[in-house]
């Protein structure tokens, strides 16, 4: 979930002029890196960068910072064919889902010799260093733990009349979510669709005992699930606890135009750091709990990177890079600037001194992070090549059988299928 793609330019532009304040009238011998930095995100991530990135050139005047963003759909697309082409940025935001992919590319670099240097993250626990690791070699820097998180308008249950669906069923859930929405005179929605969300899906699927894929790199679910997946949806839109689907195509995958942002529905399927972009952009105040359980006996959640840093395997200033990226995950000022918002820091000193002085958007976060820990399964394997665009694909799906042109079983039929393509050719 990200801002729009227009505030590329203005942020490319406010990164530039951040660079030449720092850099003064130093002579420009003085200047030995100019680094490429490259991330997806809100508004709120992107002020918070850009602070971090002021920051890091005033101590450290000989390095110059150019920055990019984009929309997590633009974001994707772009970095692939940049790194088609050899010409990736130094400093990649990296998600979970795609660094196994990049690096089994030969498009990131093992970051593994900088360890103990320039790249100080000793203190991350097994589990926080294991998760950026693919095929034994470090390929990421972890940012900070987050997990699946539903965000949901506070007041649109309680003018309801019923309770915050908190840690509740999926049963529970939608009768709560239908609920509002005739409180509202069906004029605004319990929940938004969540069809498309491949992050609730792999939280239900897992509650079945099921995953996305499977540890060699196999699709890990039947089209039974994929039916049964769109079918719930499918009653959840009977039942109005979810809009229609020309309503719900108004959501373009980002914080800025989702439905709870729109003021259209109470609830979004997300992750817990991106509440604080969530409540920046909504004047009412907004709750975080765990997804709907219950699909099955087993934990639907697990803890993982909320994004990493990743060093384009080409680049010329790495050690500069790793230096930045390190400021921002075991400099107590560096990580202080992008508080919670890109998930709960890794190191325990970082994450006490940051806890220590964060607002109360920041506090609800840690706390929903600390509330879901015991209750989490094991993290999954890092999706395969190919999962990209598996993902696309069943948005696309979603809608379709949202709008009625292919039925539960049809898009349970189709997802599977065109699934086992996509792997099979990645």
């Amino acid at each position: 979930m990200t801002h729009d793609l227009n505030r590329r330019t203005l942020l490319k532009a406010a990164l530039g002029s951040a660079g030449l304040s720092a850099l003064g009238s130093l002579p420009a011998f003085a200047q030995d890196a100019r680094i490429r930095l490259y991330w997806w995100g809100s508004k709120e991530r992107a002020d918070r960068t850009l602070k971090a990135v002021g920051l890091y050139q005033e101590r450290n005047p000989g390095v110059k910072i150019d920055g990019e963003t984009l929309a997590w759909g633009d974001y994707w697309p772009r970095l692939a064919t940049q790194a088609a082409g050899r010409n990736a940025p130094d400093l990649i935001q990296m998600d979970y889902r795609y660094v196994a992919e990049y690096a089994r590319r030969g498009a990131l670099m093992p970051l593994d010799e900088f360890m103990g240097k320039s790249l100080t993250i000793g203190d991350f626990d097994k589990a926080s260093l294991d998760s950026c690791k693919v095929d034994g070699k470090l390929y990421g820097i972890n940012i900070g733990n987050n997990s699946n998180a539903l965000i949901y308008n506070k007041a649109a249950f309680q003018k309801a009349g019923v309770p915050e669906p908190i840690d509740v069923s999926w049963d529970k859930f939608f009768e709560l979510a239908a609920a509002v929405t005739k409180a509202h005179n069906g004029e605004y929605f319990g929940t938004s669709d969540g069809s498309s969300e491949e992050t609730a899906f792999e939280n239900w699927l897992r509650q079945r005992g099921k995953a996305l894929y499977t540890e060699d790199g196999k699709l890990g679910l039947t089209e039974q699930d994929a039916t049964d997946w769109f079918a719930m949806w499918a009653k959840a839109r009977e039942s109005k606890a979810c809009p229609p689907a020309d309503l719900q195509a108004l959501d373009k995958n980002n914080i800025e135009t989702n439905l709870l942002t729109q003021g259209r529905a109470a609830c979004a399927f997300n992750h817990s750091n991106q509440y604080v972009g969530y409540q920046v952009l909504n004047k009412n105040p907004l709750g975080i709990t765990m997804y709907p359980q219950g699909a099955g006996p087993n934990p639907g959640h697990y803890l993982k990177p909320s994004m990493m840093w990743s060093i384009y395997a080409r680049s010329k200033v790495a050690e500069q890079a790793v230096k930045f990226a390190n400021f921002t995950v075991e400099d107590v000022d560096g990580a202080k600037v992008l508080g919670v918002e890109r998930g709960v820091p890794a190191s325990p000193k970082v994450r006490d001194a940051v806890s220590a002085e964060l607002d109360d958007m920041g506090k609800l976060v840690v706390g929903f992070i600390a509330h879901v820990t015991p209750k989490v399964g094991p993290i999954p394997p890092a999706p395969p090549k190919g999962a990209g665009e598996i993902q696309t694909m069943q948005r696309r799906i979603a809608e379709q059988v949202s709008f009625a042109r292919l039925s539960p079983a049809d898009g349970g039929k189709q997802y599977v299928s065109e699934a086992q393509a996509i792997l099979s050719r990645a």
